[in-house]
């Protein structure tokens, strides 16, 4: 019988969670428009898959809610959860919502780099979580700050992958009935 990696993801054991994709935080995004285009595909995917999908909001009142584009392909049963703490793992209710799921690897997504995607990591793996970074789905002001934070993660124990790999390690095989929208994602360019 043929046995994955244990480092492989399967939609099985995967959550993924987007960090705070919102109205006047995202326009401020460095290559802001390439983390939109890979959070939607990486969305579009796990609504498919049925792959758990867990949605942050930092402090809404102030920084408005979830960009539309995004919005929109939300499962419904994923919960859109406001926050004033920059990791998301402070909040009760996110640990409540990830005590519902048996998934040993959280896929994180969104914004920003150094700030709520670093905390948040460093706190799934207190949880005994291991963590995946979506480098090309994540985002800061500055290069710097992004830049500096992807190297402290992944110097802590953080997986680094990129929104493809993600997509066909979700799929496992070209006979997964979904491949053929997998293999569109990959296409997709952004315009």
């Amino acid at each position: 019988m043929y046995r994955r990696s244990f480092s492989l993801l399967s939609s099985e054991d995967s959550l993924l969670f987007v960090v705070d994709l919102q109205e006047r935080l995202l326009p401020i995004i460095d290559k802001g428009e390439v983390v939109l285009f890979n959070v939607r595909r990486l969305l579009e995917l796990a609504r498919l898959l049925g792959v758990p999908v867990i949605v942050s909001e930092q402090n809404p009142q102030g920084l408005g809610v979830t960009v539309g584009e995004v919005s929109l392909l939300i499962p419904e049963s994923a919960p859109i959860i406001a926050k004033k703490s920059f990791s998301v793992c402070a909040v009760s209710e996110v640990r409540r919502e990830l005590a519902k799921h048996s998934v040993s690897k959280i896929i994180l997504c969104g914004v920003e780099t150094h700030i709520c995607i670093l905390q948040s990591a460093f706190d799934f793996l207190v949880l005994g979580k291991e963590v995946i970074l979506v480098i090309d789905a994540i985002g800061s002001r500055f290069p710097i700050d992004h830049a500096t934070a992807i190297r402290r993660l992944e110097s802590s124990g953080v997986t680094l992958a990129t929104t493809e790999s993600i997509m066909f390690e979700w799929g496992g095989t070209s006979e997964h009935p979904q491949f053929k929208t997998i293999s569109r994602l990959a296409r997709e360019k952004l315009e």
